[in-house]
Protein backbone atom coordinates (compact mmCIF):
# COMPACT_ATOMS: atom_id res chain seq x y z
CA UNK A 1 0.00 0.00 0.00
CA UNK A 2 0.83 3.51 -1.02
CA UNK A 3 -0.76 6.52 0.77
CA UNK A 4 -0.99 10.15 -0.42
CA UNK A 5 -2.97 13.00 0.84
CA UNK A 6 -5.69 14.45 -1.60
CA UNK A 7 -7.04 18.24 -1.94
CA UNK A 8 -9.02 17.61 1.18
CA UNK A 9 -6.58 16.33 3.48
CA UNK A 10 -8.00 12.84 3.45
CA UNK A 11 -5.45 9.64 2.97
CA UNK A 12 -5.88 8.07 -0.33
CA UNK A 13 -4.27 4.47 -0.17
CA UNK A 14 -3.14 3.03 -3.50
CA UNK A 15 -3.02 -0.75 -3.59
CA UNK A 16 -0.46 -2.18 -5.61
CA UNK A 17 -1.68 -5.70 -7.34
CA UNK A 18 0.98 -8.86 -7.79
CA UNK A 19 3.21 -6.85 -5.55
CA UNK A 20 3.90 -4.79 -8.42
CA UNK A 21 5.07 -1.01 -7.99
CA UNK A 22 2.36 1.30 -9.76
CA UNK A 23 3.29 3.35 -12.54
CA UNK A 24 3.17 7.41 -12.49
CA UNK A 25 0.03 7.39 -13.91
CA UNK A 26 -1.33 5.12 -11.39
CA UNK A 27 -0.40 6.76 -8.55
CA UNK A 28 -1.83 9.97 -10.14
CA UNK A 29 -4.96 8.62 -11.15
CA UNK A 30 -5.65 7.28 -7.60
CA UNK A 31 -4.87 9.90 -5.67
CA UNK A 32 -6.30 12.38 -7.81
CA UNK A 33 -9.04 15.18 -5.77
CA UNK A 34 -12.31 13.74 -5.43
CA UNK A 35 -15.11 16.36 -5.50
CA UNK A 36 -16.83 16.64 -1.35
CA UNK A 37 -20.17 17.38 -0.55
CA UNK A 38 -21.75 20.11 -0.19
CA UNK A 39 -20.32 21.92 -3.53
CA UNK A 40 -20.21 19.15 -5.34
CA UNK A 41 -24.00 18.44 -4.44
CA UNK A 42 -24.74 21.96 -4.62
CA UNK A 43 -23.08 22.08 -8.45
CA UNK A 44 -24.97 18.89 -9.77
CA UNK A 45 -28.80 20.04 -8.17
CA UNK A 46 -28.22 23.66 -9.38
CA UNK A 47 -27.17 22.58 -13.05
CA UNK A 48 -29.87 20.64 -13.68
CA UNK A 49 -33.34 21.55 -14.75
CA UNK A 50 -35.86 23.24 -11.83
CA UNK A 51 -38.00 19.60 -12.36
CA UNK A 52 -34.98 17.85 -11.27
CA UNK A 53 -33.45 19.26 -8.65
CA UNK A 54 -33.90 18.01 -4.97
CA UNK A 55 -35.90 20.52 -3.84
CA UNK A 56 -38.66 20.20 -7.27
CA UNK A 57 -38.26 16.59 -6.80
CA UNK A 58 -39.46 16.48 -3.01
CA UNK A 59 -41.96 18.92 -4.04
CA UNK A 60 -43.34 16.94 -7.09
CA UNK A 61 -42.88 13.34 -5.95
CA UNK A 62 -42.69 13.71 -2.36
CA UNK A 63 -46.57 13.32 -0.77
CA UNK A 64 -47.08 13.68 3.04
CA UNK A 65 -47.58 9.78 3.24
CA UNK A 66 -45.62 7.36 1.65
CA UNK A 67 -46.85 5.80 -1.28
CA UNK A 68 -45.95 2.66 -3.86
CA UNK A 69 -46.13 4.51 -7.14
CA UNK A 70 -45.59 1.25 -9.25
CA UNK A 71 -42.56 1.47 -11.43
CA UNK A 72 -42.73 1.76 -15.17
CA UNK A 73 -41.70 -0.54 -17.56
CA UNK A 74 -38.31 -0.98 -18.04
CA UNK A 75 -35.85 -3.87 -18.73
CA UNK A 76 -32.14 -4.94 -18.20
CA UNK A 77 -29.86 -2.67 -19.91
CA UNK A 78 -28.96 -5.52 -23.20
CA UNK A 79 -32.56 -4.76 -24.42
CA UNK A 80 -32.66 -0.94 -24.11
CA UNK A 81 -29.67 -0.23 -25.03
CA UNK A 82 -29.43 0.30 -29.45
CA UNK A 83 -27.13 -2.24 -30.73
CA UNK A 84 -24.92 0.59 -31.92
CA UNK A 85 -23.16 3.77 -31.04
CA UNK A 86 -22.26 6.69 -33.01
CA UNK A 87 -20.21 9.19 -32.24
CA UNK A 88 -18.76 12.40 -34.42
CA UNK A 89 -16.38 10.16 -36.44
CA UNK A 90 -18.03 6.59 -36.82
CA UNK A 91 -20.45 3.96 -35.34
CA UNK A 92 -19.40 1.49 -33.20
CA UNK A 93 -21.32 -1.62 -33.55
CA UNK A 94 -22.12 -2.43 -29.73
CA UNK A 95 -23.80 -6.29 -30.65
CA UNK A 96 -20.74 -7.70 -31.26
CA UNK A 97 -19.72 -10.29 -34.48
CA UNK A 98 -17.65 -13.76 -34.38
CA UNK A 99 -14.42 -12.33 -34.26
CA UNK A 100 -11.52 -13.31 -36.66
CA UNK A 101 -10.74 -16.48 -36.91
CA UNK A 102 -7.58 -17.82 -38.53
CA UNK A 103 -6.74 -21.28 -40.25
CA UNK A 104 -7.70 -24.02 -37.19
CA UNK A 105 -10.79 -22.29 -36.95
CA UNK A 106 -9.48 -20.37 -33.57
CA UNK A 107 -9.19 -16.67 -33.11
CA UNK A 108 -5.66 -15.05 -32.91
CA UNK A 109 -6.34 -14.09 -29.84
CA UNK A 110 -8.94 -14.41 -26.70
CA UNK A 111 -11.36 -11.20 -26.56
CA UNK A 112 -9.93 -8.22 -24.89
CA UNK A 113 -12.29 -8.30 -21.70
CA UNK A 114 -12.40 -5.10 -19.28
CA UNK A 115 -14.44 -5.03 -16.56
CA UNK A 116 -15.73 -1.96 -14.68
CA UNK A 117 -17.10 -1.74 -10.91
CA UNK A 118 -18.48 1.28 -9.01
CA UNK A 119 -21.47 1.73 -6.83
CA UNK A 120 -24.62 2.22 -7.94
CA UNK A 121 -24.87 5.45 -10.32
CA UNK A 122 -21.13 5.99 -10.29
CA UNK A 123 -21.22 6.26 -13.91
CA UNK A 124 -19.52 3.18 -15.01
CA UNK A 125 -21.97 2.93 -18.06
CA UNK A 126 -20.73 6.65 -19.15
CA UNK A 127 -17.11 5.62 -18.37
CA UNK A 128 -17.90 2.50 -20.89
CA UNK A 129 -19.07 4.48 -23.61
CA UNK A 130 -16.15 7.18 -23.47
CA UNK A 131 -13.77 3.73 -23.44
CA UNK A 132 -15.91 2.56 -26.38
CA UNK A 133 -15.41 6.14 -28.34
CA UNK A 134 -11.43 6.35 -27.94
CA UNK A 135 -11.53 2.53 -29.02
CA UNK A 136 -10.41 2.58 -32.73
CA UNK A 137 -12.31 -0.68 -32.73
CA UNK A 138 -15.41 -1.16 -34.74
CA UNK A 139 -16.71 -4.06 -33.34
CA UNK A 140 -17.60 -4.70 -29.16
CA UNK A 141 -19.22 -5.80 -26.65
CA UNK A 142 -21.37 -3.41 -23.91
CA UNK A 143 -22.26 -6.43 -21.10
CA UNK A 144 -24.47 -5.22 -18.09
CA UNK A 145 -24.52 -6.82 -14.96
CA UNK A 146 -28.84 -5.89 -14.82
CA UNK A 147 -29.29 -8.50 -17.23
CA UNK A 148 -28.33 -10.90 -14.76
CA UNK A 149 -30.73 -10.36 -11.88
CA UNK A 150 -32.03 -13.78 -10.50
CA UNK A 151 -36.04 -14.12 -11.30
CA UNK A 152 -37.81 -13.64 -8.29
CA UNK A 153 -40.35 -15.61 -6.23
CA UNK A 154 -44.31 -14.14 -5.67
CA UNK A 155 -42.60 -13.69 -1.55
CA UNK A 156 -39.42 -12.01 -3.13
CA UNK A 157 -41.52 -9.71 -5.39
CA UNK A 158 -44.17 -8.52 -2.55
CA UNK A 159 -40.90 -7.39 -0.68
CA UNK A 160 -39.39 -5.66 -4.10
CA UNK A 161 -42.62 -3.64 -4.38
CA UNK A 162 -42.12 -2.23 -0.96
CA UNK A 163 -38.92 -1.98 -1.02
CA UNK A 164 -37.83 -4.48 0.90
CA UNK A 165 -35.51 -6.79 -1.11
CA UNK A 166 -31.91 -6.20 -1.31
CA UNK A 167 -31.09 -5.81 -5.42
CA UNK A 168 -27.38 -5.07 -4.34
CA UNK A 169 -26.51 -8.73 -2.53
CA UNK A 170 -24.37 -10.69 -4.25
CA UNK A 171 -27.13 -13.56 -3.92
CA UNK A 172 -29.23 -11.23 -6.39
CA UNK A 173 -27.57 -11.62 -9.00
CA UNK A 174 -27.38 -15.40 -11.14
CA UNK A 175 -23.38 -15.38 -11.21
CA UNK A 176 -23.08 -19.16 -12.22
CA UNK A 177 -25.23 -18.10 -15.95
CA UNK A 178 -22.93 -15.04 -15.73
CA UNK A 179 -19.52 -16.62 -15.64
CA UNK A 180 -20.61 -18.83 -18.19
CA UNK A 181 -21.66 -16.20 -20.78
CA UNK A 182 -18.92 -13.78 -19.98
CA UNK A 183 -16.92 -17.07 -20.65
CA UNK A 184 -18.32 -17.59 -24.18
CA UNK A 185 -17.99 -14.32 -25.00
CA UNK A 186 -14.46 -13.77 -24.47
CA UNK A 187 -13.42 -16.95 -26.76
CA UNK A 188 -15.60 -15.49 -28.94
CA UNK A 189 -18.77 -18.07 -29.34
CA UNK A 190 -22.30 -16.46 -29.78
CA UNK A 191 -24.43 -16.34 -26.39
CA UNK A 192 -27.77 -15.02 -25.46
CA UNK A 193 -28.25 -12.66 -22.77
CA UNK A 194 -31.25 -12.43 -20.42
CA UNK A 195 -33.80 -9.37 -20.80
CA UNK A 196 -34.60 -8.71 -17.01
CA UNK A 197 -37.46 -6.59 -16.79
CA UNK A 198 -37.60 -4.42 -13.68
CA UNK A 199 -40.95 -3.99 -13.72
CA UNK A 200 -42.70 -7.74 -12.88
CA UNK A 201 -38.68 -9.08 -11.60
CA UNK A 202 -38.18 -11.54 -14.04
CA UNK A 203 -36.75 -12.59 -17.23
CA UNK A 204 -38.72 -11.89 -20.77
CA UNK A 205 -38.93 -14.82 -22.69
CA UNK A 206 -36.42 -13.42 -25.80
CA UNK A 207 -33.23 -13.43 -25.06
CA UNK A 208 -30.93 -11.14 -26.68
CA UNK A 209 -28.67 -13.14 -29.22
CA UNK A 210 -24.57 -11.52 -29.09
CA UNK A 211 -21.79 -12.25 -30.52
CA UNK A 212 -18.12 -11.69 -29.26
CA UNK A 213 -15.87 -9.02 -30.33
CA UNK A 214 -12.12 -7.71 -30.58
CA UNK A 215 -13.04 -6.52 -27.36
CA UNK A 216 -15.93 -7.13 -24.41
CA UNK A 217 -16.82 -4.75 -21.89
CA UNK A 218 -18.63 -5.67 -19.12
CA UNK A 219 -19.86 -3.19 -15.89
CA UNK A 220 -21.84 -4.09 -12.90
CA UNK A 221 -21.79 -2.87 -9.20
CA UNK A 222 -20.17 -6.20 -8.09
CA UNK A 223 -18.39 -6.97 -11.48
CA UNK A 224 -15.31 -7.58 -8.92
CA UNK A 225 -17.33 -9.97 -6.10
CA UNK A 226 -16.87 -13.18 -7.84
CA UNK A 227 -13.26 -14.97 -8.40
CA UNK A 228 -14.55 -16.90 -11.15
CA UNK A 229 -15.26 -13.59 -13.15
CA UNK A 230 -12.18 -12.17 -11.93
CA UNK A 231 -10.32 -14.70 -13.56
CA UNK A 232 -11.95 -13.56 -17.07
CA UNK A 233 -11.02 -9.98 -16.71
CA UNK A 234 -7.74 -8.98 -18.51
CA UNK A 235 -8.30 -5.18 -17.01
CA UNK A 236 -10.31 -4.28 -13.80
CA UNK A 237 -11.34 -0.53 -13.70
CA UNK A 238 -12.80 0.89 -10.37
CA UNK A 239 -15.27 4.24 -10.98
CA UNK A 240 -14.81 5.73 -7.55
CA UNK A 241 -17.61 8.57 -7.48
CA UNK A 242 -18.35 10.65 -4.40
CA UNK A 243 -21.31 9.01 -2.08
CA UNK A 244 -23.34 12.15 -2.48
CA UNK A 245 -23.22 12.75 -6.51
CA UNK A 246 -23.92 8.59 -6.29
CA UNK A 247 -27.42 9.58 -4.28
CA UNK A 248 -28.61 12.56 -6.48
CA UNK A 249 -27.50 10.75 -9.71
CA UNK A 250 -30.01 7.45 -8.18
CA UNK A 251 -32.57 9.65 -7.42
CA UNK A 252 -33.04 11.24 -10.73
CA UNK A 253 -32.98 8.04 -12.73
CA UNK A 254 -34.83 5.98 -10.38
CA UNK A 255 -37.86 8.69 -10.08
CA UNK A 256 -37.71 10.12 -13.55
CA UNK A 257 -37.01 6.73 -15.40
CA UNK A 258 -38.12 3.85 -13.54
CA UNK A 259 -41.13 6.04 -11.90
CA UNK A 260 -40.79 5.67 -8.43
CA UNK A 261 -41.19 7.64 -5.51
CA UNK A 262 -38.21 10.04 -3.38
CA UNK A 263 -39.41 8.03 -0.32
CA UNK A 264 -38.84 4.33 -1.74
CA UNK A 265 -35.90 5.65 -3.29
CA UNK A 266 -34.11 6.92 -0.11
CA UNK A 267 -35.22 3.96 2.36
CA UNK A 268 -33.82 1.75 -0.37
CA UNK A 269 -30.95 3.53 -0.26
CA UNK A 270 -29.89 3.57 3.35
CA UNK A 271 -31.19 -0.07 3.87
CA UNK A 272 -29.84 -1.68 1.29
CA UNK A 273 -27.67 0.70 -1.76
CA UNK A 274 -25.51 2.32 0.97
CA UNK A 275 -24.59 -0.99 3.73
CA UNK A 276 -23.99 -2.99 0.24
CA UNK A 277 -21.45 -0.36 -1.13
CA UNK A 278 -19.41 -0.41 2.08
CA UNK A 279 -19.64 -4.14 2.73
CA UNK A 280 -19.32 -6.05 -0.81
CA UNK A 281 -18.42 -2.92 -3.61
CA UNK A 282 -16.16 -0.74 -2.19
CA UNK A 283 -13.31 -3.30 -0.63
CA UNK A 284 -12.96 -4.71 -4.38
CA UNK A 285 -11.24 -1.58 -5.14
CA UNK A 286 -8.17 -3.34 -4.12
CA UNK A 287 -7.88 -6.00 -6.81
CA UNK A 288 -8.28 -3.32 -9.62
CA UNK A 289 -5.90 -2.39 -11.76
CA UNK A 290 -6.65 1.90 -12.42
CA UNK A 291 -8.90 3.42 -9.81
CA UNK A 292 -10.48 6.13 -11.47
CA UNK A 293 -11.82 8.82 -9.74
CA UNK A 294 -14.71 11.75 -11.32
CA UNK A 295 -15.95 8.35 -13.77
CA UNK A 296 -16.50 9.92 -17.26
CA UNK A 297 -14.78 13.46 -16.51
CA UNK A 298 -11.25 12.07 -15.87
CA UNK A 299 -9.70 11.94 -19.17
CA UNK A 300 -6.15 11.07 -18.17
CA UNK A 301 -7.60 7.58 -16.75
CA UNK A 302 -9.51 7.13 -20.18
CA UNK A 303 -6.52 7.48 -22.14
CA UNK A 304 -4.47 5.36 -20.09
CA UNK A 305 -7.09 2.34 -20.08
CA UNK A 306 -7.48 3.32 -24.00
CA UNK A 307 -3.73 3.12 -24.40
CA UNK A 308 -3.16 0.22 -22.76
CA UNK A 309 -5.99 -1.74 -24.85
CA UNK A 310 -4.51 -0.76 -27.93
CA UNK A 311 -1.47 -2.30 -26.64
CA UNK A 312 -3.03 -5.76 -26.41
CA UNK A 313 -4.85 -5.81 -29.85
CA UNK A 314 -3.00 -7.16 -32.58
CA UNK A 315 -4.10 -6.95 -36.27
CA UNK A 316 -4.72 -9.62 -37.72
CA UNK A 317 -4.25 -11.58 -41.25
CA UNK A 318 -5.27 -14.17 -43.19
CA UNK A 319 -2.86 -17.44 -43.12
CA UNK A 320 -2.34 -19.74 -46.10
CA UNK A 321 0.25 -22.13 -44.61
CA UNK A 322 -1.18 -24.97 -46.43
CA UNK A 323 -1.54 -23.80 -49.38
CA UNK A 324 0.49 -26.20 -51.75
CA UNK A 325 -0.31 -29.03 -49.89
CA UNK A 326 -2.37 -32.32 -51.15
CA UNK A 327 -6.49 -31.78 -51.64
CA UNK A 328 -7.71 -32.94 -48.67
CA UNK A 329 -9.86 -35.94 -48.21
CA UNK A 330 -13.13 -33.95 -46.94
CA UNK A 331 -13.23 -32.09 -50.13
CA UNK A 332 -15.46 -33.61 -53.42
CA UNK A 333 -14.86 -32.35 -56.57
CA UNK A 334 -17.85 -33.11 -59.16
CA UNK A 335 -16.24 -35.25 -62.59
CA UNK A 336 -15.13 -33.01 -65.34
CA UNK A 337 -17.72 -34.48 -67.82
CA UNK A 338 -17.30 -33.11 -71.34
CA UNK A 339 -20.80 -31.45 -70.56
CA UNK A 340 -19.85 -29.88 -67.09
CA UNK A 341 -16.35 -28.82 -69.14
CA UNK A 342 -18.24 -27.15 -71.49
CA UNK A 343 -20.10 -25.64 -69.23
CA UNK A 344 -17.29 -23.63 -67.15
CA UNK A 345 -16.11 -23.09 -70.68
CA UNK A 346 -19.44 -20.50 -71.08
CA UNK A 347 -19.61 -19.02 -67.86
CA UNK A 348 -15.72 -18.43 -67.69
CA UNK A 349 -15.96 -16.72 -70.96
CA UNK A 350 -16.16 -12.51 -70.65
CA UNK A 351 -17.73 -11.93 -73.50
CA UNK A 352 -20.79 -14.59 -72.26
CA UNK A 353 -24.15 -12.36 -72.21
CA UNK A 354 -25.44 -12.45 -68.82
CA UNK A 355 -28.48 -14.57 -70.12
CA UNK A 356 -26.47 -17.12 -70.87
CA UNK A 357 -24.25 -17.00 -67.94
CA UNK A 358 -27.23 -17.31 -65.80
CA UNK A 359 -28.91 -20.01 -67.80
CA UNK A 360 -25.27 -22.27 -67.47
CA UNK A 361 -24.48 -21.21 -64.30
CA UNK A 362 -28.28 -22.37 -62.88
CA UNK A 363 -27.60 -25.99 -64.75
CA UNK A 364 -24.33 -26.56 -62.82
CA UNK A 365 -25.92 -25.19 -59.54
CA UNK A 366 -28.47 -28.03 -59.99
CA UNK A 367 -26.10 -30.44 -61.08
CA UNK A 368 -24.21 -29.64 -57.98
CA UNK A 369 -26.88 -29.79 -55.78
CA UNK A 370 -27.53 -33.47 -56.85
CA UNK A 371 -23.63 -34.33 -56.54
CA UNK A 372 -24.10 -33.37 -52.78
CA UNK A 373 -27.34 -34.46 -51.65
CA UNK A 374 -25.19 -37.91 -52.56
CA UNK A 375 -22.74 -37.32 -49.24
CA UNK A 376 -25.98 -37.00 -46.94
CA UNK A 377 -26.32 -40.22 -45.00
CA UNK A 378 -29.11 -42.74 -45.39
CA UNK A 379 -30.72 -45.41 -43.64
CA UNK A 380 -32.38 -48.43 -45.10
CA UNK A 381 -36.28 -48.71 -45.28
CA UNK A 382 -38.56 -50.91 -46.98
CA UNK A 383 -41.79 -49.75 -48.76
CA UNK A 384 -45.06 -51.85 -50.33
CA UNK A 385 -45.23 -50.56 -53.98
CA UNK A 386 -48.33 -50.47 -56.08
CA UNK A 387 -48.51 -53.96 -56.60
CA UNK A 388 -48.46 -54.94 -53.30
CA UNK A 389 -44.62 -56.24 -53.31
CA UNK A 390 -41.53 -54.91 -51.44
CA UNK A 391 -39.04 -52.84 -52.43
CA UNK A 392 -35.89 -51.96 -50.74
CA UNK A 393 -35.20 -48.78 -50.49
CA UNK A 394 -33.11 -45.83 -48.80
CA UNK A 395 -34.31 -42.54 -46.62
CA UNK A 396 -32.86 -40.07 -45.22
CA UNK A 397 -30.79 -40.63 -42.02
CA UNK A 398 -32.18 -37.22 -40.02
CA UNK A 399 -34.68 -34.91 -39.15
CA UNK A 400 -34.34 -32.72 -42.09
CA UNK A 401 -31.97 -30.84 -44.27
CA UNK A 402 -31.24 -26.51 -44.38
CA UNK A 403 -29.94 -24.63 -46.72
CA UNK A 404 -28.06 -21.44 -45.33
CA UNK A 405 -26.56 -18.79 -48.57
CA UNK A 406 -23.71 -16.58 -47.91
CA UNK A 407 -25.57 -13.49 -49.09
CA UNK A 408 -25.88 -12.06 -52.05
CA UNK A 409 -23.99 -14.43 -54.49
CA UNK A 410 -25.10 -17.78 -52.84
CA UNK A 411 -28.23 -16.38 -52.81
CA UNK A 412 -28.14 -17.75 -56.78
CA UNK A 413 -27.85 -21.77 -55.27
CA UNK A 414 -31.32 -21.38 -53.41
CA UNK A 415 -33.80 -22.06 -56.54
CA UNK A 416 -31.74 -24.91 -57.46
CA UNK A 417 -31.37 -26.32 -53.72
CA UNK A 418 -35.36 -25.77 -53.97
CA UNK A 419 -36.26 -27.05 -57.28
CA UNK A 420 -34.09 -30.57 -55.90
CA UNK A 421 -35.27 -30.49 -52.19
CA UNK A 422 -39.45 -29.92 -51.26
CA UNK A 423 -40.34 -27.50 -48.33
CA UNK A 424 -36.45 -27.06 -47.40
CA UNK A 425 -35.79 -24.10 -44.96
CA UNK A 426 -33.64 -21.34 -45.68
CA UNK A 427 -31.21 -19.35 -44.05
CA UNK A 428 -29.04 -16.32 -44.79
CA UNK A 429 -25.69 -14.66 -43.96
CA UNK A 430 -24.44 -11.65 -45.31
CA UNK A 431 -20.58 -11.20 -44.69
CA UNK A 432 -18.77 -8.04 -46.15
CA UNK A 433 -14.98 -6.64 -45.91
CA UNK A 434 -14.10 -4.32 -43.85
CA UNK A 435 -11.75 -2.20 -46.69
CA UNK A 436 -10.30 -0.69 -43.57
CA UNK A 437 -8.71 -3.48 -41.73
CA UNK A 438 -9.48 -6.32 -44.09
CA UNK A 439 -11.15 -7.80 -42.19
CA UNK A 440 -14.55 -10.15 -43.19
CA UNK A 441 -17.39 -8.45 -40.70
CA UNK A 442 -20.57 -10.38 -40.39
CA UNK A 443 -23.51 -7.51 -41.17
CA UNK A 444 -26.99 -10.05 -41.35
CA UNK A 445 -28.36 -13.03 -39.92
CA UNK A 446 -31.20 -14.93 -40.35
CA UNK A 447 -31.43 -18.60 -39.44
CA UNK A 448 -34.31 -21.14 -39.01
CA UNK A 449 -35.10 -22.24 -35.54
CA UNK A 450 -33.76 -25.36 -33.97
CA UNK A 451 -31.27 -25.53 -37.01
CA UNK A 452 -28.70 -27.24 -34.82
CA UNK A 453 -30.74 -30.63 -35.60
CA UNK A 454 -30.16 -30.15 -39.15
CA UNK A 455 -27.87 -30.96 -41.77
CA UNK A 456 -27.13 -28.11 -43.16
CA UNK A 457 -25.79 -27.14 -46.76
CA UNK A 458 -23.70 -24.01 -46.40
CA UNK A 459 -23.81 -21.93 -50.37
CA UNK A 460 -21.28 -19.29 -51.76
CA UNK A 461 -21.30 -18.84 -55.74
CA UNK A 462 -17.00 -18.69 -55.37
CA UNK A 463 -14.44 -19.38 -52.43
CA UNK A 464 -10.94 -17.62 -53.37
CA UNK A 465 -9.31 -17.92 -49.78
CA UNK A 466 -12.03 -18.77 -47.76
CA UNK A 467 -11.81 -16.19 -45.29
CA UNK A 468 -16.39 -15.24 -45.55
CA UNK A 469 -16.65 -19.40 -45.13
CA UNK A 470 -14.61 -19.57 -42.28
CA UNK A 471 -16.88 -16.89 -40.37
CA UNK A 472 -19.63 -18.62 -41.79
CA UNK A 473 -19.38 -21.80 -40.70
CA UNK A 474 -18.40 -20.67 -37.23
CA UNK A 475 -21.58 -18.78 -36.83
CA UNK A 476 -23.26 -22.06 -37.94
CA UNK A 477 -20.99 -23.83 -34.84
CA UNK A 478 -22.08 -20.97 -32.66
CA UNK A 479 -25.70 -21.67 -33.21
CA UNK A 480 -24.61 -25.25 -32.49
CA UNK A 481 -24.99 -27.09 -35.80
CA UNK A 482 -22.42 -30.24 -35.84
CA UNK A 483 -19.35 -29.89 -37.85
CA UNK A 484 -20.06 -33.02 -39.38
CA UNK A 485 -23.33 -31.90 -40.48
CA UNK A 486 -22.24 -28.82 -42.22
CA UNK A 487 -21.95 -29.19 -46.34
CA UNK A 488 -20.27 -26.19 -48.40
CA UNK A 489 -20.88 -26.06 -51.40
CA UNK A 490 -19.26 -23.58 -54.50
CA UNK A 491 -19.19 -23.61 -58.08
CA UNK A 492 -15.53 -23.24 -58.02
CA UNK A 493 -12.87 -22.71 -55.60
CA UNK A 494 -9.25 -21.53 -54.87
CA UNK A 495 -6.87 -24.00 -53.70
CA UNK A 496 -6.05 -21.74 -50.95
CA UNK A 497 -9.66 -21.54 -50.07
CA UNK A 498 -10.29 -25.67 -50.03
CA UNK A 499 -6.94 -25.66 -47.56
CA UNK A 500 -8.06 -23.11 -45.02
CA UNK A 501 -11.60 -24.18 -44.54
CA UNK A 502 -10.59 -27.87 -44.54
CA UNK A 503 -7.76 -27.11 -41.99
CA UNK A 504 -10.07 -25.13 -39.37
CA UNK A 505 -12.72 -27.74 -40.41
CA UNK A 506 -11.81 -31.06 -40.78
CA UNK A 507 -15.59 -32.80 -40.28
CA UNK A 508 -16.75 -30.04 -42.94
CA UNK A 509 -17.79 -31.72 -46.34
CA UNK A 510 -16.54 -29.45 -48.95
CA UNK A 511 -18.08 -30.11 -52.39
CA UNK A 512 -17.70 -27.99 -55.77
CA UNK A 513 -17.65 -28.46 -59.36
CA UNK A 514 -13.73 -27.22 -60.13
CA UNK A 515 -10.71 -26.32 -58.36
CA UNK A 516 -8.56 -23.67 -59.29
CA UNK A 517 -4.66 -23.10 -58.22
CA UNK A 518 -3.92 -19.46 -57.89
CA UNK A 519 -5.31 -16.51 -56.06
CA UNK A 520 -3.74 -12.89 -57.29
CA UNK A 521 -2.64 -10.00 -55.19
CA UNK A 522 -6.59 -8.49 -54.83
CA UNK A 523 -7.98 -12.37 -54.11
CA UNK A 524 -9.27 -13.18 -57.02
CA UNK A 525 -9.22 -16.63 -58.41
CA UNK A 526 -7.28 -17.45 -61.34
CA UNK A 527 -7.70 -18.13 -63.64
CA UNK A 528 -11.17 -17.92 -62.24
CA UNK A 529 -14.55 -16.80 -63.26
CA UNK A 530 -14.83 -13.02 -62.82
CA UNK A 531 -16.98 -11.39 -59.62
CA UNK A 532 -19.96 -13.87 -59.54
CA UNK A 533 -22.77 -11.49 -57.91
CA UNK A 534 -22.23 -8.97 -60.96
CA UNK A 535 -22.42 -10.94 -63.77
CA UNK A 536 -25.08 -12.82 -62.73
CA UNK A 537 -27.46 -9.97 -61.32
CA UNK A 538 -25.70 -7.34 -63.56
CA UNK A 539 -24.42 -4.73 -61.82
CA UNK A 540 -20.79 -3.08 -61.82
CA UNK A 541 -18.64 -2.86 -58.89
CA UNK A 542 -15.78 -0.69 -58.36
CA UNK A 543 -12.57 -2.37 -59.45
CA UNK A 544 -11.30 -1.69 -55.61
CA UNK A 545 -14.47 -2.48 -54.35
CA UNK A 546 -15.24 -6.62 -53.32
CA UNK A 547 -17.48 -8.06 -50.86
CA UNK A 548 -17.12 -11.50 -49.58
CA UNK A 549 -20.83 -12.16 -50.85
CA UNK A 550 -20.00 -11.51 -54.15
CA UNK A 551 -17.76 -14.52 -54.12
CA UNK A 552 -14.45 -12.64 -55.48
CA UNK A 553 -12.59 -11.76 -52.04
CA UNK A 554 -13.20 -14.99 -50.38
Amino acid sequence: MCGFLDRTNRKVLVPLPHQQKASCEQLFLRASKRPRFPQALYDTVCNSRAQDSLDGLMRQRCPLTPSLSPRKRTTSQSKTEPPLLRTNKRTIYTAGRPPWYNVTGTTFKEAFVIGLCGGSASGKTTVANKIIEALDVPWVVLLSMDSFYKVLSKEEQELAARNEYNFDHPDAFDFELLVTVLRKLKKGKSIKVPVYDFTSHNRRKEWKTVYGANVVIFEGILAFANKELLKLLDMKVFVDTDSDIRLIRRLKRDITNRGRDIAGVIKQYNKFVKPAFEQYIEPTVQVADIVVPRGGENFVALDLIVQHVHSQLEKVSLASAHQGQPLPKTLSVMESTPQVRGMHTIIRNKETSRDEFIFYSKRLMRLLIEHALSFLPLKPVSVETPQGTVYEGKRLSGKRITGVSILRAGETMEQALMAVCKDIRLGKILIQTNHDTGEPELHYLRLPKDISEDYVILMDSTVSTGAAALMAVRVLLDHDVQEDKIFLLSLLMAEMGVHSVAYAFPKVRIITTAVDKNVNDEFHIIPGIGNFGDRYFGTDAPSDCYESDEGMDY
